[in-house]
C-alpha cells in the first residue's frame, strides 16, 4: 500500500509543478483513481489525506476534492532568500493542533459565535493567559487583563486615550516599531525621541526628557528589540521604572518576543513594578499565528473602564473563536511544547546569522548580536546607503528592510537595514549574507572612488 499512494501523491505534485492542475480544479474520484492504479480505495484515501496536510488540496463533502491554489515551483522558492518577512516560521507552525482546537472551540463556544461576549475577553481564556505570563515573570489577575485583537490596537488605543497622569506626550526609542510611530502620526501625538543602541539608553537624557516634556508615557521594547534586535539589561530596566515612578510618566512595554528569550534571569519592565505604572502588552502573532489576531494587555486597574471604553468604540470584542481556540491550546499544554521548539529554532538561526555576519561582512559595518529573537540590524558604511543595498540584493532575490521606516524624522537614518530570522531557510543565511556583504563592499568601493584615476585602477 505505501508505495502506491506515494506513486498517486507524486503524480498529482507532477501535474501542480506543470500547471496541467490549477487553482480550483476538481481531481479524480477516489474510485477512479483506484482502478487508474490498481489499488484499493484506502490507498486514493491516504494519498488524499496527505496532500490534504500539505495544504494543496482540499476535500467538498459528496461533492469530492479540490486544488487549494497555484503550485510554487520549488526550484524558485529556494533561490528567494528571505531576511525580510518577520511572520513566524511557516514550517513550524501547528496548523494541525489549532485546527483540532478549532473545531473543539466551535463545539464548546457555539452560543458565544452568536452572541455578543464579554468585551474583556473571555474570562476562561484570561485565567489560562495568567498562569502562562507567570512564566514571562509577569504575576497578574485575571481582572487586569484585557484580550485585543492583536498589539497593534492595544497601542492604537494607548495612544489616543486619557492617562491618568493628564499629560499628553509620547516618548520613543529611535528607532522603533514602525507601527506605532504610524499610530502616533495618525492621531498627530505630540512624540519625542531618544536614541537607542548598543550602548543602551543615555538615562540621564532620559530623565530630563521625563522631567521637562509633560511624557503620558513612554513606549518601549525592553527585549529582541525590533529592529535593533538589542536587550536592556535588568539593572537599565530597573532605572527606567524608577525614573517613571519619580515623573508620573507611565511605560507601555512591548513584550512581543519575550518568550524567546533564553536567559531565565532577564526580567520585564512590569516585574520592577506590577501595581501599575507599567502597562504590559504581550502578542500570540510572532510565535504563534499572525491570522489568530488575539494579544494581551495587562493595565493599570483605574485604566481599566476608560480602555475598554475606547475598545468598545474599535470593535466592541475580540474574535469569539480565536479566543476559544487559544484557550484549548494554552489548557491543553500544547502552546508550551511549541514554544519549546520555535525557542530552539530561533536561537540557532541568529547564532548561524551572526557567525556568518562576523565572518563576512566588511570591517567598517558594525552589526548587533542578539542571542535569540527575529532581529539583527546592521549599521552600513558612512557613504552607504540602505536603499541601494535593498535594491542591489533585490534583483538576486535576497530580500532585506530598509529601516529608515523605523525612526522620527528628526531621527531618520539611511544606513541601517534589519534582518529577520524567522523565514528565511536556515540554509541559505550563509549564502545571503555573503551576497550583502558583497553589495556593501562593492558600492562602498564606488562610493570612495575620487578621481577617474583610480576608477581606472579598480
Amino acid at each position: 500500500m505505501s508505495s502506491k499512494y506515494i506513486k498517486i501523491m507524486e503524480g498529482i505534485k507532477r501535474r501542480l509543478e506543470d500547471g496541467s492542475l490549477i487553482a480550483g480544479s476538481k481531481l479524480p474520484s477516489v474510485r477512479q483513481l483506484s482502478q487508474n492504479f490498481s489499488c484499493s480505495k484506502n490507498t486514493v484515501i491516504k494519498a488524499y489525506a496527505e496532500l490534504e496536510k500539505e495544504h494543496l488540496i482540499y476535500s467538498v463533502p459528496k461533492s469530492g476534492y479540490y486544488v487549494v491554489n497555484e503550485f510554487q515551483n520549488a526550484t524558485n522558492e529556494h533561490e528567494i532568500i528571505d531576511f525580510l518577512s518577520a511572520g513566524p516560521d511557516k514550517n513550524v507552525m501547528p496548523y494541525l493542533e489549532f485546527q483540532h482546537c478549532m473545531n473543539q472551540a466551535i463545539e464548546q463556544y457555539k452560543e458565544e459565535l452568536f452572541t455578543y461576549s464579554d468585551q474583556q475577553g473571555f474570562y476562561s481564556l484570561r485565567v489560562q493567559i495568567v498562569k502562562y505570563l507567570q512564566n514571562l515573570q509577569v504575576f497578574t489577575q485575571p481582572e487586569r487583563l484585557v484580550v485585543v485583537s492583536g498589539s497593534q490596537q492595544a497601542l492604537n488605543l494607548l495612544v489616543s486615550m486619557p492617562f491618568p497622569n493628564g499629560k499628553n506626550n509620547i516618548l520613543i526609542e529611535q528607532p522603533t516599531y514602525f507601527g506605532f510611530i504610524e499610530s502616533v502620526t495618525l492621531h498627530q501625538a505630540t512624540t519625542f525621541g531618544i536614541e537607542f543602541s548598543k550602548e543602551g539608553i543615555d538615562l540621564d537624557r532620559l530623565e530630563y526628557i521625563f522631567r521637562n516634556n509633560d511624557i503620558k508615557f513612554f513606549y518601549i521594547i525592553p527585549r529582541f528589540h525590533n529592529p535593533l534586535g538589542h536587550c536592556y539589561t535588568n539593572s537599565e530596566k530597573k532605572k527606567i521604572v524608577e525614573l517613571a515612578e519619580k515623573y508620573d510618566v507611565y511605560i507601555v512595554e512591548d513584550d512581543f518576543l519575550g518568550d524567546l528569550d533564553p536567559n531565565a534571569k532577564s526580567d520585564p519592565l512590569f516585574s520592577f513594578n506590577p501595581y501599575g505604572r507599567v502597562i504590559y502588552i504581550k502578542s500570540f502573532s510572532k510565535i504563534f499565528l499572525p491570522g489568530l489576531r488575539i494579544a494581551t494587555v495587562v493595565l493599570p486597574p483605574l485604566m481599566n473602564n476608560d480602555f475598554l471604553r475606547y475598545k468598545f468604540s474599535s470593535d466592541f470584542n475580540s474574535p469569539a473563536l480565536s479566543q476559544g481556540a487559544l484557550e484549548i491550546y494554552l489548557k491543553s499544554g500544547m502552546f508550551n511544547s511549541h514554544l519549546k521548539k520555535v525557542k530552539e529554532i530561533y536561537r540557532t538561526k541568529m547564532h548561524i546569522l551572526q557567525e556568518a555576519c562576523e565572518l563576512l561582512l566588511p570591517a567598517n559595518t558594525h552589526f548587533s548580536k542578539p542571542s535569540s529573537g527575529f532581529y539583527l540590524s546592521i549599521s552600513l558604511p558612512e557613504k552607504v546607503t540602505a536603499k541601494q543595498i535593498v535594491h542591489m540584493l533585490n534583483e538576486q532575490h535576497v530580500y532585506v528592510d530598509d529601516a529608515s521606516r523605523f525612526f522620527l524624522p528628526e531621527y531618520k537614518k539611511e544606513n541601517l537595514i534589519r534582518l529577520s530570522i524567522s523565514q528565511v531557510n536556515e540554509s541559505k543565511i550563509e549564502l545571503g549574507v555573503e551576497r550583502l556583504a558583497h553589495c556593501i563592499a562593492l558600492v562602498d568601493s564606488r562610493k570612495n572612488r575620487v578621481t577617474p584615476n583610480n576608477f581606472l585602477h579598480f
